[in-house]
């Protein structure tokens, strides 16, 4: 419904959420990396196959691990730990 309703309006917000292009992988990126979480140090989570149709698992990974942050994957879920400090895992 909502791209019938992008494409009659010509609206690119889509509800308050803004549309990434999937031509350019760097824009991607760095909409993901700016999300507030990040500067706060919190949690960025994606779903994994979004990830891989919008830039590839290995481009993900790569970005993650560039930026010193920790990196998990449950349920179909990719989970970025925004922050260097070590993990610990209770359960």
């Amino acid at each position: 419904m909502m791209g019938l309703y992008r494409s009659l309006t010509g609206d690119r917000q889509g509800y308050g959420m803004e549309i990434m292009e999937r031509d350019c992988p760097e824009n991607w990126i760095e909409q993901v990396f700016a999300a507030k979480a990040v500067t706060k140090g919190g949690i960025v989570r994606r779903a994994v196959p979004w990830v891989e149709r919008e830039i590839g698992r290995e481009r993900f990974v790569l970005e993650v691990e560039q930026r010193g942050f920790h990196l998990l994957e449950c349920a179909g879920q990719f989970i970025v730990i925004c922050s260097d400090a070590p993990v610990r895992r209770w359960l």
